[in-house]
């Protein structure tokens, strides 16, 4: 099943998009005017340029790169970062550095990945035994 969701990317980059048929995230990349260093465990907030209107039933998920976390130790910090259907604001990332030496951003590097998960809302049942 495909979702439709708009988009605009106010950054020079590509759109994010599967990177193989088996892929369930989509590649974030930097949005930055100067390179950023994150010294170590130091977190920085880094933009994306995209804006999204995520359908109600949906939220979307921002999860580390797993090549950052092994290579570099930069990580998200509130991972998963949630994107709830009614945010309407700039995609930003919240990255880590739990290295030892400083990590340097640069415009378009790959820094995140994003899924969109289907969920369901709940009633609560008051008083049960």
């Amino acid at each position: 099943m495909c979702v439709f969701i708009k988009i605009c990317n106010i950054s020079e980059n590509p759109l994010p998009n599967y990177a193989t048929d088996g892929s369930s995230g989509m590649d974030l990349q930097a949005f930055l005017k100067k390179s950023i260093s994150i010294h170590p465990m130091e977190r920085k907030i880094i933009r994306t340029g995209l804006f999204i209107e995520i359908p109600i039933g949906y939220e979307g998920q921002i999860r580390p790169r797993s090549g950052l976390a092994f290579h570099h130790g930069i990580t998200v910090f509130n991972n998963p970062g949630t994107i709830d259907s009614d945010y309407r604001g700039e995609i930003k990332v919240l990255l880590l550095n739990l290295s030892n030496s400083s990590f340097v951003v640069e415009n378009g590097n790959k820094i995140a990945q994003i899924i969109f998960i289907k969920y369901n809302k709940i009633k609560w049942i008051k008083n049960f035994k």
